[in-house]
């Protein structure tokens, strides 16, 4: 980023208020409002630090394998399968935060198809309006759900099994 848009960035998001602070835009958050790739954002970054964290219960020295495991784990592909595997726990308020997520017009990288792009957009949709909307012991369920949905899928295909249990040719 240049100098030039960080200043104007900061110039439209920091106005100074009567007081010499920062003024607010907006006092409360009404989650059904926002728009879904803000809540998916959100979502993102707590389902990154929920993994960062849990990770640390099976490792706490090597910094980099950490940081290169979580990547893996909070990336479209495999939260695409974590939300097919707690899709069944879903209310239909729930099923509907990730349809309005999945729909959001946004752009896929190279390294997911452009659906299972959109499948994690709306899985970071839900999760960004649980962490918003501070229903925090259900966000913890859920998260803890599509952890063990990846981490089940993921020794599975490293020991080269599929999904049924049958040994891959």
């Amino acid at each position: 980023m240049k100098f030039s848009q960080f200043k104007l960035l900061v110039d439209m998001m920091f106005t100074p208020d009567e007081q010499g602070g920062i003024k607010t835009r907006y006092d409360g958050t009404d989650v059904r409002q926002m728009n879904p790739l803000v809540l998916a954002y959100v979502g993102d970054a707590f389902f990154h630090l929920f993994v960062r964290t849990r990770l640390l219960s099976y490792e706490q020295a090597r910094v980099h394998a950490l940081h290169a495991f979580s990547a893996q784990i909070v990336s479209a592909v495999w939260q695409h399968k974590a939300y097919l595997g707690i899709e069944s726990m879903l209310t239909d308020e729930e099923k509907a935060i990730y349809r309005r997520g999945r729909n959001a017009k946004s752009h896929a990288p190279r390294s997911s198809s452009v659906a299972e792009y959109h499948s994690s957009t709306g899985f970071e949709a839900l999760l960004g309006t649980l962490y918003l909307s501070e229903k925090f012991e259900r966000l913890q369920e859920l998260c803890e759900a599509a952890f063990a949905v990846i981490s089940k899928a993921m020794m599975e295909e490293i020991h080269g099994k599929t999904t049924e249990g049958t040994e891959k040719q």
